[in-house]
């Protein structure tokens, strides 16, 4: 099913460009417990505001959630670059590297 879904195209990607990317289990897995992992971060906090926490100590999370989505950015670029980029090279489509400019420009604002 996945060599299909490669043969057929669908292992490109792209955030909002209708592009999708068939990605393993493992590595969705991962992706997928980061988030949960940021997600529980995010609930933490909104109870600290509820409870009227110490500014401090909401910061400090509200940095440990941060630097917890550049984890996962950083995680997803390396397979997008390795998987997607690295394809779409090698079939001679060199709009990719375009696009990834345009996206790292983006991540560090």
């Amino acid at each position: 099913m996945l060599e299909e879904a490669v043969l057929a195209g669908e292992n490109t990607c792209g955030c909002g460009s209708g592009k999708h990317k068939a990605r393993t289990p493992e590595e969705q897995k991962a992706l997928l417990t980061r988030l949960k992992r940021v997600e529980g971060q995010i609930r933490g906090i909104e109870k600290m505001v509820e409870n009227n926490a110490y500014c401090p100590d909401i910061l400090i999370q509200v940095s440990a959630a941060t630097s917890a989505l550049n984890s996962f950015n950083k995680v997803l670029l390396g397979c997008h670059i390795r998987g997607c980029v690295a394809n779409d090279i090698r079939q001679g489509n060199d709009e990719t590297i375009d696009e990834l400019c345009s996206v790292l420009q983006k991540l560090m604002k």
